[in-house]
């Protein structure tokens, strides 16, 4: 057989948690044809792969993509860790179904939870569709480098349904009737499924609820009851964990669906010091395995390192809102720089740090640390050095300089305009981290890539996890750790053809350093539509990354290859 391509002498960690092996690999037409020892000649093009591992594409399951695609068909950050497909829509927010006149408000909306620039999607965004099914076509058209799947999103379908009456009432039976409707005809147009949020950090640009926050539980029965006519899709939602007792109720409710629909659930566990009696990771991942011991099907979702509110010169600081800094943080970097090395301004500024609004017990996510911040704890605030999750705080910095904390963040901006600086908000314990991650049940999986662009970085979640939890920490086996993020997520995700190195498989794989693999550090880069800033981070150690049998990455640059594709749920698939 004639292969259109050979990855020759690598290692391969084919997915399944099996110890690896020495293997060729032929692909042809987009799929694993051959995997053993290939004789050399009639292939197009080699690989050569000696000295490297070669694993199965990672799969991200919990991204914000939606707009992103429409502009880049890299698909970064995500592609450049690896990541060869994601699912995107999540926690309710899409941007379809919409109505034309809706459009500005859509995307208004989408800023404020996810700081997805109002002037990149204007500027980036050829918005055609209006339905469901349009806005999967439109991106089926679109130039792709990695896999997308989609969820058909609560809010986008509230407020197409119900107008604006979807931000204060409750919903109607006709009104549900047609939402139950709408998730049918998406699920059979290639929907992964439905996705929603009760998220306490979900807010419209007015600090409201978004629309499905303001859903009542019946309402979610509906939807859900129409899917499992289909027995067809996967429900995700955004859990409210405001505090501990609007989290246990949040779950108490959620397991009744779970029991009486049986459709896939999938939530963030998320282990947390804010808000009132947080409810630890345990109890949650307890939670689900009684859940699915009682008949219902559900996942967790987790992350590989805190979730951090990101703070610089570059993007946000937390004294942005203050009167004294607000002037200041307005001019260009460059007389930015010029006034903060000025002692008088210096001294001005240290001084109105005192009049921040103090620390609260209010949950907070990434959006509100970073645009509504309170007086900084300094000692969970840290100043990044490198990845490996050992960066000093500003606290400990402080005392060993005898500064003021904000002085000792202005110096290192100035020594370094690039300075990032990182607030843990969820996860903030490596030792919770790597519980979560342990449980057969959790999926590695929340990167909310393509959100939060100037706030988070989640990104790196793969990444992280091959240098810092396998190769740092020794706490999984690379085997083991490749499972979690390939076989794992493609069978949660009922991927078919994908996840495994298999013959008959989709050829998504990934060439990589074993003891190279790392993140990069992030950096603030003005690449967005119309100029719009976001935090960009890439990785060390990728040889190549393959997307339907196309080299679509090498040496960590986009070869011009768009071979991605459309991933559809199982009725369609």
């Amino acid at each position: 057989m004639a292969h259109d391509l050979v990855i020759r002498g690598g290692t391969v960690v084919d997915g399944s948690g099996k110890k690896r092996f020495s293997a060729d690999i032929g692909i042809k037409d987009g799929k694993i044809v051959e995997i053993g020892r290939i004789a050399a000649g009639g292939a197009k093009r080699s690989l050569d792969a000696d000295g490297l591992i070669v694993s199965p594409g990672f799969i991200d399951g919990h991204t914000h993509m939606d707009a992103q695609v429409a502009w880049d068909p890299l698909g970064s950050c995500s592609c450049w860790h690896g990541v060869t497909s994601v699912v995107m829509s999540n926690c309710g927010f899409a941007l379809a179904p919409c109505k034309p006149e809706d459009r500005d408000w859509y995307a208004r909306c989408l800023s404020a939870v996810e700081d997805i620039p109002t002037e990149a999607m204007a500027a980036g965004i050829d918005w055609t569709w209006e339905t469901f099914p349009e806005y999967l076509a439109t991106v089926e058209r679109l130039p792709k480098a990695i896999n997308y799947g989609m969820y058909i999103g609560h809010s986008a379908l509230r407020m197409y349904v119900m107008g604006k009456r979807a931000l204060s009432e409750k919903a109607t039976d006709d009104d549900m009737a047609r939402m139950a409707l709408a998730v049918q005809e998406a699920l059979k147009a290639g929907a992964m499924g439905f996705s929603s949020s009760r998220a306490s950090t979900h807010v419209t640009p007015e600090d409201k609820p978004v629309a499905s926050r303001i859903a009542e539980w019946e309402e979610i029965d509906r939807i859900i009851a129409a899917m499992a006519e289909l027995d067809a899709g996967i429900f995700q939602i955004g859990p409210d964990i405001a505090s501990g007792a609007h989290h246990r109720s949040f779950l108490e409710r959620l397991r009744k669906v779970a029991l009486e629909y049986k459709r896939p659930i999938m939530f963030g566990v998320l282990a947390t010091k804010q808000g009132d009696d947080p409810t630890g990771w345990e109890y949650q991942t307890r939670y689900i395995d009684e859940t699915v011991a009682a008949g219902g099907r559900m996942f967790g979702q987790g992350t590989t390192r805190s979730i951090n509110a990101i703070f610089s010169l570059k993007s946000y600081l937390p004294f942005d809102v203050l009167p004294a800094w607000r002037p200041l943080r307005a001019l260009p970097l460059a007389e930015q720089k010029k006034r903060l090395a000025d002692p008088a301004v210096r001294r001005e500024l240290v001084e109105a740090e005192s009049r921040m609004k103090p620390r609260d017990n209010v949950f907070q996510g990434g959006g509100a640390a970073t645009t509504d911040p309170r007086k900084p704890d300094y000692s969970n605030l840290f100043a990044l050095k490198g990845v490996d999750w050992d960066d000093p705080t500003v606290d400990q910095l402080a005392k060993a300089r005898g500064q003021h904390p904000v002085e000792v963040m202005i110096d290192l901006s100035l020594a370094d305009e690039n300075q990032v600086y990182v607030q843990p908000l969820v996860n903030e314990s490596p030792d919770d981290v790597l519980g979560i991650l342990k449980h057969q049940r959790t999926l590695a999986t929340f990167s909310d890539s393509g959100a939060h662009v100037c706030q988070e970085m989640g990104s790196s979640l793969q990444t992280h996890l091959l240098s810092y939890w396998v190769r740092k920490r020794g706490a999984f086996t690379l085997e083991q750790a490749v499972k979690k993020i390939t076989h794992d997520n493609a069978v949660a995700w009922e991927l078919k053809g994908r996840g495994l190195v298999r013959e008959g498989y989709q050829a998504d794989l990934v060439l990589f350093e074993e003891s190279g693999i790392r993140p990069q550090l992030p950096t603030v880069e003005h690449d967005l539509p119309g100029g719009a800033r976001r935090l960009v981070q890439k990785a060390d150690g990728i040889k190549a990354t393959l997307v339907n049998g196309a080299i679509a990455f090498e040496d960590g640059d986009a070869t011009g290859a768009f071979a991605g594709t459309v991933l559809k749920g199982r009725l369609v698939s």
